[in-house]
């Protein structure tokens, strides 16, 4: 894995710092979404829950989970070692292919980030800051690293063992956060005014910023994952293009055709779509395979965020309609468009492959989609019965924003009504010395 006598190749490295970058901008980005689309009592809330992630999920890859997602495999190809915790061994001299290691170690830190902060959208509006805080590193550790390490690790049973495809992160990251994301609805149970209230979103600019955010940042989740400035990274940043846009085109059919309305929405949660369903395959499949993906991902989701209305589980802002089903519609169809000059053997149905690589890739899903949903529902379960999940009622109905901390996302007048007033709740001008 690392190779002491090796040495960083310099074009590799300067793409990889930018990718990095590019991925850590998409949490921001998502705080975005996410906060454009609840109502305007909880928009600092969802934002929080998205930053703090950066750091509660860095602590835990720095300590350990790098070592247990990309060390050598402890056994049976589920998890690494130690032999890495807390970056021991790592120098700047260390080099993982063409990139120094402590490089690719951040790099893949932010896929580990921003899928935490992905479940947040599941439980919007209702769920306990301070859990969230001891959620965020159980989850973490228990769950995406184990999945990483199988899916990417070296002897990880789904990489090597199973042979399944994921170039990107289909199943570490959409599948486990839709599956998880689902779990915590079920624990939780739906907001109050579920099926009754208007819960639109409150600020649509906000959410065509973040949606736009993503999808900058996604280039260099997707094309960064060659770890190289090289022709496959190319190939995965067009891929990934095409595919969010025919994901957006794809919803907005949708749209038109049962609302009679295209929407900003539609737009933005198209292109998310289309963009979550390319993350696996788009070091696999060929453009025409890469605009098929993400047209499927935009239909089909654009139907799946309604399912939450039939079965009465509140997906917040809808995690499970479009990373769950994004996921699996991606990871699945890698098994029918991928193309030799793309993975250097494997072949889809469509290519002379045959049905083998699709079962590979049912079963990768359909396993990580199950330790995700089972581990996360116990984590869960255990965080309710000892601290408790739920946020309090009165704090739901008042707004997050207000009750846990202590601030607004707009001047509405509510300082009015028994918020504490500081020196960061006035603004200075506004400041009066009392008189005398």
């Amino acid at each position: 894995m690392t190779l002491a006598a090796a040495h960083a190749n310099t074009g590799d490295t300067a793409w990889l710092l930018a990718a990095t970058a590019l991925v850590l901008l998409m949490t921001p980005g998502l705080a975005l979404f996410y906060g454009g689309m609840v109502r305007t009592k909880s928009v600092l809330n969802m934002l929080m829950m998205s930053f703090v992630s950066i750091a509660l999920v860095t602590v835990v890859w720095l300590t350990a989970g790098y070592s247990l997602a990309f060390g050598k495999d402890a056994g049976g190809g589920l998890i690494g070692g130690l032999e890495h915790a807390g970056m021991a061994g790592l120098g700047p001299d260390s080099v993982q292919g063409t990139v120094p290691t402590l490089l690719f170690a951040t790099f893949q830190l932010t896929f580990a980030i921003i899928t935490a902060a992905l479940i947040s959208g599941a439980i919007a509006d209702r769920a306990k800051f301070a859990a969230w805080l001891v959620f965020v590193p159980l989850w973490a550790l228990l769950v995406y690293v184990p999945v990483a390490h199988w899916v990417w690790g070296p002897g990880g049973w789904i990489l090597e063992g199973l042979g399944a495809l994921d170039f990107a992160g289909g199943l570490p990251v959409e599948i486990t956060s839709g599956a998880s994301g689902l779990a915590l609805c079920l624990v939780l149970g739906p907001r109050l005014g579920f099926k009754k209230d208007a819960m639109r979103p409150h600020n649509l600019p906000m959410v065509m910023l973040g949606a736009g955010l993503l999808w900058f940042g996604w280039f260099g989740f997707n094309a960064g994952s060659a770890l190289g400035a090289n022709g496959l990274a190319a190939a995965a940043f067009l891929n990934t293009m095409a595919a969010g846009c025919t994901g957006l085109l794809g919803w907005l059919f949708v749209e038109q055709q049962r609302d009679g309305h295209p929407t900003t929405l539609g737009a933005a949660s198209g292109a998310v779509a289309g963009l979550v369903a390319i993350t696996p395959s788009c070091g696999s499949v060929s453009l025409l395979g890469a605009l098929v993906v993400g047209l499927a991902a935009g239909v089909v989701c654009s139907y799946a965020v309604s399912w939450k209305f039939k079965l009465n589980y509140d997906d917040s802002l809808d995690v499970v309609g479009v990373h769950l089903v994004g996921g699996v519609i991606g990871t699945l169809l890698i098994g029918v468009f991928a193309v030799d000059t793309m993975t250097g053997g494997p072949e889809g149905l469509l290519y002379g492959g045959g049905l083998g690589q699709l079962g590979r890739q049912l079963v990768a899903v359909l396993a990580v989609a199950a330790y995700a949903f089972a581990v996360t529902y116990g984590i869960g379960r255990i965080l309710d019965r000892t601290i408790g999940l739920r946020a309090d009622e009165d704090h739901e109905h008042t707004g997050l924003d207000l009750t846990v901390h202590a601030e607004t996302a707009y001047d509405h007048g509510v300082l009015g009504h028994g918020a504490p007033v500081s020196a960061h709740s006035v603004p200075s001008a506004q400041k009066v010395k009392p008189q005398a």
